[in-house]
């Protein structure tokens, strides 16, 4: 008799073990449930996308840039202030269209101290949560051009240790909720005279996925050596993270249609991820001019041939 209690009560403690690691894996489970997980490969030459006015509240713009140049953006960006949710019926759009959204969340009016000290973590919570409810890949830059004295959460305005406490703050939300489809991009600004040290800005490769570098063909003598390739040997000399030339564009004052073939060609050359073109119009002096290839018979012609010449298909 005793023997067999002996044999029930270990044949119990051993139903017992068995239960309590089925619960701890149901458990570990579920907690993980929701989670998202996708991720965009970083294949050299692969990407090319286009922000457009009128996003994200319409995707024509980027179907007519599509038409004119001949292929289907693979990304397709927008810019979002800080308060505004994840637009998912653009991202929803842009996938139909065989393109992942690119979003740039700027602190507008915001405090990055703020943002860093976890103030806004129920606006960041409902964005993560509908990324992630979203389930496919999406890349996200916060604060871009940090490096660069014109925005308000950048140099000059926001010291480089607060801004990387935010950033840091910002990408660990999104993965306790679970957001794992999203690709970060750090976005500067490609360095200039007036710009700060992009090294003092890095939240380290653990917080970022991609690098994105900003910059424009302004003038005649611009070239991709001297707008994009310094800063490329910079980012290089820190990190191995995939560089994406996330917003560019040859103006008509740098002769657009010759700088467009400069601009592709060195984007191969550098081993880049791609380019996102800067299709907008702007009217105001030689940092902001009209940067559509549409209005140009030229330039259209000049993008359709860098396109199939120099991304990969």
């Amino acid at each position: 008799m005793r023997r067999r209690l002996v044999a029930l009560l270990a044949v119990g403690l051993a139903v017992g073990a068995i239960a309590v690691v089925i619960s701890r894996l149901v458990s570990s489970g579920a907690e993980h449930a929701d989670a998202a997980y996708a991720s965009l490969p970083a294949k050299a030459d692969s990407y090319l996308g286009v922000y457009e006015a009128g996003t994200p509240g319409s995707y024509q713009r980027v179907a007519t840039f599509a038409t004119s140049i001949g292929r289907q953006p693979n990304l397709a960006g927008y810019y979002s202030g800080w308060g505004e949710p994840f637009s998912t019926a653009f991202a929803t759009t842009a996938r139909r269209h065989g393109a992942a959204t690119l979003i740039q969340i700027d602190p507008t009016d915001a405090s990055v101290t703020a943002i860093a000290a976890g103030v806004d973590d129920d606006y960041l919570r409902a964005y993560a949560d509908a990324v992630r409810n979203f389930g496919h890949p999406v890349v996200i830059g916060f604060g871009h051009e940090m490096d660069a004295t014109w925005y308000s959460w950048g140099y000059g305005h926001v010291s480089p240790r607060t801004f990387v406490m935010a950033w840091r703050h910002l990408v660990t939300v999104f993965r306790q909720q679970g957001a794992d489809n999203v690709t970060w991009l750090w976005t500067i600004q490609a360095e200039t005279g007036g710009t700060g040290p992009i090294q003092d800005w890095w939240p380290g490769s653990q917080y970022v996925t991609w690098v994105g570098i900003d910059g424009y063909y302004y003038k005649p003598a611009d070239t991709f050596a001297t707008v994009f390739g310094p800063t490329i040997a910079h980012v290089r000399s820190f990190t191995a993270r995939p560089v994406l030339l996330s917003e560019t564009a040859t103006g008509p004052e740098a002769g657009q249609a010759a700088k467009i073939q400069d601009l592709f060609r060195g984007m191969a050359a550098y081993g880049t991820l791609g380019l996102v073109w800067f299709d907008i119009a702007q009217h105001d002096g030689i940092y902001h001019q009209d940067w559509r290839i549409e209005d140009s018979p030229a330039a259209e012609h000049s993008f359709r041939l860098a396109v199939q010449k120099y991304l990969r298909p």
